[in-house]
């Protein structure tokens, strides 16, 4: 069974980037210790785009489904939450689920969000000396 790639799409507006970091960086390790868990990383526009993107990789959907419904995922955006409250950052309402964009009172970082889901066909990594 080939692996599972989200990828959350985040709209930030220039003036959120920083925050939205900052909350990414707060609950690191959050995610590492969930089943079925392989990678992940926070991408940050160049040029272009306002548009993140929150890469994750699982061994199967059905994990990370288990993710999204387990109390560590909804500690993570309760805590993106209340930091969101706590800035008094109001930028619309996003759409979805995305880490580290919070919901709540105060406002999320991001504008909108969507989740792309892809399998992985081919993967390659650095070659090994033996």
């Amino acid at each position: 069974m080939p692996s599972v790639v989200k990828i959350n799409v985040l709209t930030v507006p220039e003036e959120m980037r920083r925050e939205l970091e900052k909350r990414f960086a707060s609950r690191a390790g959050m995610v590492e210790s969930a089943d079925g868990f392989e990678w992940f990383e926070l991408l940050r526009p160049v040029e272009g785009s306002d548009r993140y993107l929150v890469y994750t990789r699982w061994r199967s959907e059905e994990d990370f489904r288990r993710w999204q419904e387990s109390r560590a995922f909804q500690a993570g955006h309760a805590q993106a939450a209340a930091e969101a409250g706590a800035q008094g950052h109001g930028h619309g309402q996003t759409q979805g689920h995305g880490h580290g964009h919070g919901h709540g009172q105060g406002g999320p970082a991001a504008t909108d969000s969507e989740l792309w889901t892809f399998e992985v066909v081919e993967s390659t990594g650095p070659k090994q000396d033996g």
